[in-house]
């Protein structure tokens, strides 16, 4: 039996994928909030896989983020995991189109899922102008995303997008950046799910770890283009 294990945040898109793809493994979900904690996540990750019993392969929905999965053990069986630095490379496709993006300008990317936690940017934003007032709470937040020239709405066709597009465009043109929708993308997420497991996957066979290394050109591709 094969188990996913995914981020919160990505709910939307995985039920798509599985239904678009037919697949039926059960799916445990990890609270979209570690991503802020990555020792935490790491920790709560291990204990999920640690538990799983009968399977013969864990499929987890993550990249790299926060470098939380590097160490992560096999200990229960096989595991299969996007070759990505994050969420953002697996829905729009590639690290590939990722780094496309990055190169024409530094931006915030969305979706419903990472607006759906209570600590999201537009969230943060209207809490920061409730704290310090509008001037002063404007300041502050275009201060905060003072290297960004663009914020990004991935649609992914996993959730309804003009129920929320209005508001995120009008969070961009009050932090005083652009705003665009960037059509997303499942198909990374149904071949991690369906296979063939390529290039584009890391593979730890049981008894192995999660290393660093294993994302290593990846890593090295964004210090190519940030630098």
């Amino acid at each position: 039996m094969n188990v996913i294990i995914a981020c919160q945040t990505l709910r939307d898109e995985v039920e798509k994928a599985l239904k678009d793809t037919g697949v039926k493994y059960p799916v445990l979900w990890i609270d979209s909030g570690l991503h802020n904690y990555p020792d935490k996540l790491k920790t709560k990750l291990q204990e999920q896989i640690d538990r799983i019993s009968n399977t013969e392969n864990l499929i987890l929905v993550f990249g790299n983020c926060g470098n939380a999965l590097n160490g992560i053990r096999a200990t229960t069986g096989r595991l299969v995991l996007p070759k990505i630095d994050d969420c953002i490379s697996l829905l729009l496709g590639s690290v590939q189109k990722r780094m496309e993006i990055s190169r024409e300008a530094h931006s915030y990317f969305l979706t419903c899922g990472w607006l759906a936690h209570e600590s999201n940017i537009v969230k943060e934003h209207k809490r920061c102008l409730e704290k310090y007032g509008e001037v002063r709470g404007q300041k502050i937040f275009k201060a905060i995303l003072a290297h960004y020239r663009k914020v990004i709405l991935l649609d992914t066709n996993a959730y309804p997008l003009h129920e929320i597009e209005a508001n995120v465009k009008r969070f961009a043109g009050d932090v005083g950046l652009d705003f665009q929708v960037v059509p997303g993308t499942l198909s990374y997420l149904k071949k991690l799910f369906t296979g063939p497991w390529d290039e584009d996957f890391i593979v730890v066979e049981r008894g192995e770890k999660i290393t660093f290394e294993m994302f290593g050109f990846i890593n090295q591709n964004f210090l190519q283009i940030s630098g």
